[in-house]
This record gives structure tokens, sequence and C-alpha cells, in this order.
């Protein structure tokens, strides 16, 4: 799938797939993998290929990413795993999948540069995350750091069950719109300073 949000630009709304996440995450006995960048997108497609009883949906994106520091082919098979901030107990958890997850580290940079612990989760799976073990999950995303923050530039539908009930999302529940991704970024608030601000309204 290489239709994977607001990011394809001017193609315009019709093309930008805002529920495509969610309703491939909502399909019963789906894979739905968004990674970020090469070493990310090895992972996806070993994940695909070692999974012969279920599909796997890759969503891929048309826009430039480097492979970040962190990122690992073999974070993918568990689904989520920590690409930034080691600390034991953060003070906040942002969390991010595809082309949003160098935001979600960028923001994370400008927290740390106010004092804030600050980890971050790639999550280009889902539906492998919930399979693992709950001390995989504790350690990932432990239950005592309720102030959380995801960042996809698609639907919130679902996220709370990541982030919780009062945890912020930053992302789009609209329609996309027509112009290039950049601006459409901006328009809908899919930016560091919103991923920052949110980050901080909950500390």
């Amino acid at each position: 799938m290489t239709h994977d949000s607001i990011g394809l630009g001017e193609d315009g709304p019709t093309h930008q797939p805002i529920e495509h996440l969610a309703s491939f995450r909502a399909m019963p006995n789906m894979l739905m993998v968004r990674p970020c960048g090469g070493n990310e997108t090895a992972g996806a497609y070993k994940v695909a290929v070692s999974n012969r009883e279920r599909p796997t949906t890759i969503a891929l994106s048309r826009q430039g990413m480097a492979n970040l520091p962190g990122c690992s082919a073999e974070g993918v098979e568990k689904g989520a795993y920590v690409v930034h901030g080691g600390d034991a107990k953060p003070d906040v958890i942002i969390i991010g999948t595809g082309s949003e997850l160098p935001m979600a580290v960028e923001a994370a940079k400008k927290l740390e540069a106010d004092g804030k612990k600050v980890r971050v989760v790639s999550m280009p799976c889902w539906e492998l995350f919930a399979e693992q073990s709950a001390e995989y999950k504790e350690s990932v995303l432990p239950k005592v750091v309720t102030a959380r923050v995801a960042v996809e530039a698609g639907s919130s539908f679902g996220w709370e069950r990541y982030i919780g009930s009062n945890g912020k999302f930053v992302g789009i529940d609209s329609f996309g719109a027509s112009a290039p991704a950049d601006i459409l970024y901006q328009k809908f608030g899919i930016t560091v300073d919103n991923v920052v601000a949110a980050a901080k309204s909950l500390l």
C-alpha cells in the first residue's frame, strides 16, 4: 500500500487514506505494518514472508526518509520498540509510526533541551506488539508513565489503547486536501511544535 497518508500531497483527498490504517488494524487476522525508513521496511518484508498463515499489509510512504539511529528490522518483529531515550522512567512517551517517527524524535530532542526525560517508541505493527509478553510490553510502555503522545498522519481511531484516555494524539480526523505535503502537515497541525505542545500539556 503506497498511499499511506496526507503526505501524498497534490494527489488530493481522494488519494489520502486517512482511515485506511485504522481499517486494516481492525481487520481480523491482518498484520498492518507502517515502517519508517529502509531498516524497518526490511523488517516489515521479513514479517510478511515469515507469516504464512495470515496476510500482511505494508503501508509505505512516498516521502523520503532516512534510517533513524535506533531503528531496526528486528524491532519491527516485536511490533513496537524503543528508538530513543532509555530512561527507566521517562517523563513522557512519544509514539510514532512511518514518516512521523522522525518528527517524534525531533520533538523529543526539543523537550530534552528543556530538561525533560523523553522516550520515543516506534510502533510499526500493533498486532505484533499485542502478541508480545506482558514483560516486554511493560518494558516498552511502562504503565506508570501515563503522559503519552502518539503522532501519525491518519485517524486517531484506536490510539487510546496505547495512549490512554488522557493521552494526546497528533494526527488528522478529517479528509485531506490537495497541496504539497509540507503545507498539508502544517495546515492540519502535524508538526514537531504541536507534538512538543501536546507533550508539555501532559507534564
